[in-house]
């Protein structure tokens, strides 16, 4: 369990991750919460969940920090996430474009790394935010929906180690594998996208297995694997019927609905380590 704080800031991202961790934050003891929100992204009503917000676009490097300054905060997390596409769409700042001269290559781990050590340089430590969300990640065993089938338990060990190699190549951390074939695998379009295309080459009966893992030395400071209903709706309307993900490194989110969706819809969610 994380040590209570009295001030923490977020640098929120889109979906409900932002919100589920504010309110994590604050049952574990935080007492004041300073969110920086991305305009197009993050949701709105985080508002009601932190202490004080401000408003930025992607690539205002040094209004964040700045924001976090003036405040007093001096640690933060980043949670939730950024449209990938939009790393390439932003119009950085001063700081940013100092920034990204910098770095030989532009990839979502590179970039936020550097934006750590920018924060780092003005007295902000960006930290990991798994000790408040650590009991939101399911542990090696969990499994929902019913016993997999012999040819599912064996799709799911052959993508679990072919998503772990891409992952160590930086290309992605999804695959979806049917039958000992590779169909997909997650680049730089997201995972929704290869889910959606690996689907479509598991021919009329689908029946594909998805498995999501962890990077090898992943930082979990700006990258958290993460699931929730929106991705058990796009495995199911990919006819995808097996979704694996690694144990205590994987954050599930609204698990009741989740858990309501996999009955409704017949289909399988498991942790693999």
């Amino acid at each position: 369990m994380a040590e209570p704080l009295p001030t923490l800031g977020i640098i929120a991202g889109n979906r409900s991750l932002p919100m589920l961790f504010a309110r994590q934050a604050r049952a574990l003891g935080v007492k004041r919460l300073v969110a920086a929100a991305f305009e197009g992204e993050t949701d709105p009503e985080l508002a009601s969940e932190v202490d004080e917000i401000t408003w930025i676009k992607i690539g205002q490097l040094g209004r964040l920090i700045e924001t976090f300054k003036k405040r007093g905060v001096t640690q933060c997390v980043m949670v939730g996430q950024i449209a990938p596409k939009n790393l390439f769409d932003l119009r950085p700042d001063l700081r940013a474009i100092a920034m990204l001269f910098k770095l030989k290559e532009k990839n979502a781990h590179t970039l936020f790394g550097a934006i750590a050590d920018e924060l780092k340089k003005d007295g902000i430590e960006l930290i990991e935010a798994t000790p408040w969300l650590k009991p939101l990640m399911p542990g090696l065993g969990w499994q929902r929906g019913g016993k997999l089938t012999a040819e599912q338990e064996a799709d799911v060990s052959f993508g679990f180690r072919i998503a772990k190699e891409i992952s160590r190549l930086e290309i992605g951390q999804t695959v979806v594998v049917k039958s000992g074939t590779v169909l997909a695998v997650e680049g730089f379009e997201g995972t929704d996208l290869c889910l959606k295309r690996g689907g479509e080459l598991a021919g009329k009966t689908g029946s594909a297995v998805a498995v999501k893992v962890a990077k090898e030395k992943h930082d979990f400071r700006f990258d958290i694997p993460c699931i929730g209903p929106r991705t058990i709706e796009n495995c199911a309307a990919a006819r995808i019927s097996v979704l694996a993900v690694e144990a205590n490194k994987t954050l599930l989110l609204d698990q009741t609905e989740v858990e309501g969706l996999i009955r409704k819809l017949k289909f399988r969610l498991t942790t693999i380590g």
